[in-house]
């Protein structure tokens, strides 16, 4: 067996099903190999987008992706993707062919290492004897680190013979992931300040998917509200005291109810600047209690009150059963009127606004709010970045934590069209909904062809103001260099329609029509709706650009 059929074995063994790539010499064979061995491959056209399929998947799939790259460029076109992945915690291999050692003047050679450690992503390099068991060491790092690692495949190593017998069994993916136990002493002392407040308020990120029915249970016993950061958004979905998100998409009842709230405990939360507004939504008198499976999450963004290295259901249930075994349960911050104020004004699309449109611009509310209403249920919904993107991830309603892709750790414009394809094929029986802008829909462009390819019948929206609209709005719409960042309208539905999509240019709610067609009819192509939008400053932004 040859070291690149011995890294395929061993990764099919680990539980791998999913590869992104785009091949080149230096990765045929372990590509040909991991298919050959039952792996599903997706042929992306750029390796960033490779980057951002895996990253979706990695989100909200089943099992840890792969990437597979070439050596030298392969790799830093995918850089930007694992960047956006490693701020955001996602656990991926990358697999990357790299030049032979002895190689010294290829013009492929870079030190591919120090490439991804500089982004947040770890490394390692194969050897013809140990080869499984160094892939194995990276697929155990990105489970428990929960990061992208790169696995290094030198040239000359790949296609030597091995005789390393190593069974990849033994380090399963459930074998490999341990669980975080909190101290018994943690869990009272948690238990002593829920005592102590009377509006708790429990707000899950990441780290808290999986543990709803445990976080359910103990808000009930506590008295507590529900909210989740935008990333675990739909955890308590039809929960009657679920806020929805905490942080700059907050609805004015989620920011001034969590605002007054006196204890705050986020299980799996960041608490950075977008979930708390820059602090803005902790009182002056709040208690923050930050519990997570990383001993240094704790006061990473701010400071809090008291840290719990733990588990997030494990945590949940254990301090709901001290609080009952001291014989504890109280209504709290659950009352009817809150409950009554949640059901009124709880959603975006249920708070008042002045529709903006005029006939040749539609308003991004009144847009998504429509679609929202005509869209399936089952969904999933990824977004890019600009100033639209607020409307795709508060407006649209999703099913639950698993229905939305928000790759905004990075802040990077143009990652989402290659995100939907990946949530695709983690969420394959859902409808896959892109929101995204023009800048956005033109850097990805490439990716159309991979949708129809792939026979993907998605949903983009995009967003288009001919503009960067985040810059328009924080420098200022008299600004003499206005030029810099505002554009000719672009006719996406010809772009769509040129690569095979149906597609619709939207100016007003007449024009979806044909979008409620789409949907009741066979969908055999992917639908690119180009939605004309007013163009006007979003309070997110407002938010984001206070930590610039």
């Amino acid at each position: 067996m040859r070291v690149f059929e011995k890294v395929a074995e061993t990764l099919i063994g680990l539980g791998v099903r999913q590869v992104f790539g785009v091949v080149g010499s230096g990765n045929y064979d372990v590509t040909k190999a991991l298919i050959a061995r039952g792996a599903t491959y997706v042929a992306a056209r750029h390796e960033g987008g490779a980057a951002s399929m895996a990253d979706a998947f990695g989100r909200v799939g089943s099992s840890v992706p792969v990437i597979s790259l070439h050596q030298g460029c392969g790799l830093t076109n995918a850089i930007t993707g694992i960047a956006e992945a490693a701020k955001s915690g996602t656990p991926m291999l990358i697999l990357a062919a790299e030049v032979a050692s002895s190689a010294i003047h290829s013009n492929f050679r870079i030190e591919q290492s120090h490439l991804v450690e500089s982004v947040g992503a770890a490394s390692f390099r194969i050897s013809r004897e140990t080869a499984a068991r160094d892939v194995a060491l990276a697929y155990r790092t990105a489970v428990t680190r929960r990061i992208p690692v790169l696995v290094n495949l030198p040239l000359d190593i790949q296609n030597s013979e091995t005789t390393e017998e190593y069974a990849a069994s033994v380090a399963s993916g459930a074998a490999i992931l341990t669980v975080a136990e909190p101290v018994t002493e943690d869990i009272s002392h948690l238990a002593d300040l829920i005592e102590r407040s009377n509006r708790p308020v429990i707000i899950a990120g990441r780290g808290g998917r999986g543990a709803g029915p445990q976080l359910r249970d103990l808000a009930e016993v506590s008295g507590a509200l529900l909210a989740t950061s935008a990333v675990a958004r739909g955890l308590f979905n039809d929960d009657p005291f679920y806020l929805d998100i905490s942080g700059g998409f907050s609805t004015p009842l989620a920011a001034r109810t969590i605002q007054d709230s006196d204890l705050i405990i986020s299980f799996g939360s960041a608490l950075n600047m977008w979930t708390m507004r820059h602090g803005e939504l902790i009182g002056p008198d709040t208690t923050v209690v930050q519990v997570d499976v990383d001993a240094l999450a704790p006061g990473k963004h701010r400071p809090v009150d008291f840290g719990v290295l733990g588990d997030a259901g494990l945590t949940a249930a254990a301090a709901a059963r001290e609080l009952r075994s001291r014989g504890f349960s109280r209504v709290g911050y659950r009352t009817e009127e809150i409950a009554q104020a949640i059901k009124s004004e709880g959603r975006w699309q249920d708070v008042p606004y002045e529709d903006l449109g005029d006939g040749e611009r539609i308003d991004p509310r009144t847009l998504t709010i429509a679609l929202d209403g005509m869209l399936d249920k089952e969904r999933v919904v990824a977004v890019d970045s600009g100033n639209f993107l607020g409307y795709p991830s508060a407006f649209l309603d999703i099913p639950d934590e698993n229905g939305l892709v928000f790759s905004q750790a990075f802040q990077c414009v143009g990652l989402g069209l290659a995100s939907v394809i990946g949530a695709a094929y983690a969420q394959p029986d859902r409808l896959p909904v892109l929101g995204t802008g023009d800048g956005g829909a033109l850097m990805a462009a490439a990716e159309m062809e991979s949708v129809v390819r792939l026979g993907i019948p998605l949903v983009v929206i995009v967003y288009n103001d001919s503009a960067y609209g985040a810059e328009v709005h924080h420098f200022g719409e008299d600004d003499d260099a206005m030029g810099l960042i505002t554009f000719p309208d672009t006719d996406f539905a010809a772009i769509a329609r040129g690569y095979g999509f149906a597609a619709q240019t939207v100016r007003n709610l007449e024009d979806l029509e044909p979008v409620r067609e789409w949907l009741d009819g066979s969908r055999d192509k992917p639908l690119l709706i180009d939605a004309k939008t007013v163009s006007f400053a979003s309070w997110w932004l407002e938010e984001a650009f206070k930590g610039h």
